[in-house]
């Protein structure tokens, strides 16, 4: 059974920092590119970051230079780094794997990150 389980969401004011993280079990992690989106209430999903399976990353530029992404394939898990949060980042945030070639594409629950001003 896949599972991807998002963590580390939560309340915190402007310019402070959290540290997402997507646990992925029942996939091949490493062949999979790995992305994090965000939907904010009354507003489309939008991506936010990714890392693909070689490494590469590429990011929203709204937060480019605030956040980083980064992947372990030894503990199958991807995080996002966020710094310097500010109330426009407040969404959901949900971590997805996807594989082109297998045609595999997962997402997790969801984890709630809420900046206040």
């Amino acid at each position: 059974q896949v599972q991807l389980v998002e963590s580390g969401g939560g309340l915190v004011q402007a310019g402070e920092s959290l540290r997402l993280s997507c646990a992925a079990s029942g996939i091949i992690f490493s062949i999979h590119n790995m992305v994090w989106y965000r939907q904010a209430p009354g507003k489309q999903r939008e991506l936010v970051a990714a890392v693909t399976s070689g490494g590469s990353t590429n990011y929203a530029d709204s937060v480019l230079g605030r956040f980083t992404i980064s992947r372990d394939n030894a503990k199958n898990t991807v995080y996002l780094q966020m710094n310097s949060l500010e109330p426009e980042d407040t969404a959901a945030y949900y971590c997805n794997a996807k594989n082109w070639l297998a045609r595999t594409d997962y997402w997790g629950q969801g984890t709630q990150v809420t900046v206040s001003s």
